[in-house]
């Protein structure tokens, strides 16, 4: 059984896996709980089945590199506590009927994105199909941006618990804390810095499949294209919650970019723009 198949049942294991457990919880984070640990798998499926060429383990050792992070992060927040389900899930649910609800967490939740996890990792099966090849130079600068990436999304998320344990703790004294949302640190360049981060370490994971082949395009860069897709859309989603629970979202929004971190504009600035 070659890798690819392996990764394809593996993941459909999964998509059942998931879509019973939502059934049998009534909570719809199951797949939030395992994206961090599929990944690693399905790269170290293809590692191992090219007798560990190098370029292949290094591409695993850094998806597991972003597997430990990305866990360790989701923990802390209670993600994998009975009731550690993603708040927008719930907002949604308000926004559906029952039925087109459970449609949408079969095929959406369940299937699509178990199917995109798969996606953005295979990029590695592209290197697995080119036969193995001394790493060089490329490697080593995808390598050393990957890593870069790694640390901003780290930086970003340790900025933005630290803000609501102050909101948590703020909360509990009987104040309301504000401002409501983080705009300072990285959060003042982007608002959503580590939706940033995140999917530009599968961009630069994609361009070990240009290093490998010395081609630029190859089908598996679907995986990129869609999870960036899939933030754009999780962005507008998760904005049009934060515009109704604070009134100063707006402002911020408009001095600030949305996911490229880039220079602020002036409050004057957005100000002007907002009332043009």
């Amino acid at each position: 059984m070659g890798p690819l198949l392996v990764c394809l049942v593996i993941c459909a294991i999964v998509i059942a896996a998931t879509w019973v457990a939502s059934l049998l919880t009534r909570e719809y984070s199951w797949v939030d709980r395992i994206w961090s640990v599929v990944p690693v798998v399905y790269v170290w499926v293809f590692a191992v089945a090219s007798g560990f060429d190098a370029r292949l383990v290094l591409m695993a050792a850094l998806v597991t590199a972003w597997g430990i992070r990305l866990t360790y992060n989701f923990a802390r927040k209670g993600g994998y506590r009975a009731g550690g389900e993603d708040y927008r899930w719930a907002v949604l649910r308000e926004r559906m009927s029952p039925t087109a609800y459970q449609l949408f967490n079969l095929f959406f939740i369940s299937i699509y994105q178990n199917a995109l996890i798969l996606l953005f990792c295979l990029p590695a099966f592209t290197v697995f199909e080119a036969g193995g090849s001394p790493l060089g130079i490329w490697d080593l600068v995808l390598t050393a941006v990957f890593v870069a990436f790694l640390v901003g999304e780290s930086v970003a998320d340790q900025q933005q618990w630290v803000f609501h344990r102050w909101k948590a703790a703020e909360r509990a004294a009987g104040r309301t804390p504000r401002p409501g949302f983080l705009t300072t640190g990285l959060f003042r360049v982007s608002r959503h810095p580590n939706f940033f981060f995140e999917q530009a370490q599968w961009w630069v994971f994609y361009g070990f499949a240009v290093a490998a082949t010395a081609v630029w395009l190859h089908w598996t860069i679907a995986g990129a294209v869609l999870l960036t897709l899939l933030f754009i859309g999780s962005t507008v989603f998760t904005e049009s919650i934060s515009r109704v629970k604070y009134p100063d979202y707006d402002e911020y929004r408009a001095r600030t970019s949305p996911i490229v971190p880039w220079f602020p504009r002036s409050r004057a600035a957005a100000r002007e723009e907002r009332t043009a």
